[in-house]
């Protein structure tokens, strides 16, 4: 069993996870975004939760809303984009199944368990 506290702080973060998921945490400031029309993740599918701000996805050319709540799936292969389009910062909850990254934040190449 793994365990941690939800805590938010600048950019992208790795919180927990195991060989087959994995939690990370990001903050985006106003005006700012993550990810980009070739962003995506190859073997993996991101759940993106929204605890605070408000903002847009934009997953494979369609623009969704996001607001405290919205709960989204981007299943891999998506190209995606998040941009915060409000004036206070914009914190996300995500859940990488199964891991896109390793613990220090590094994008893991498809199919390469930590």
């Amino acid at each position: 069993m793994e365990q941690t506290s939800v805590k938010y702080g600048k950019g992208f973060r790795v919180i927990a996870g195991n060989s087959r998921s994995q939690a990370a945490v990001m903050v985006i400031e106003p005006g700012g975004r993550e990810g980009g029309k070739d962003n995506f993740h190859k073997d993996s599918d991101q759940w993106l939760y929204v605890e605070s701000g408000t903002g847009e996805a934009i997953v494979d050319g369609h623009t969704h809303a996001l607001r405290p709540g919205s709960l989204i799936l981007i299943a891999h292969g998506e190209r995606h984009e998040i941009r915060n389009t409000g004036n206070d910062p914009m914190k996300t909850l995500n859940f990488y199944v199964p891991p896109a990254y390793t613990r220090d934040g590094a994008e893991r190449p498809a199919g390469k368990a930590e």
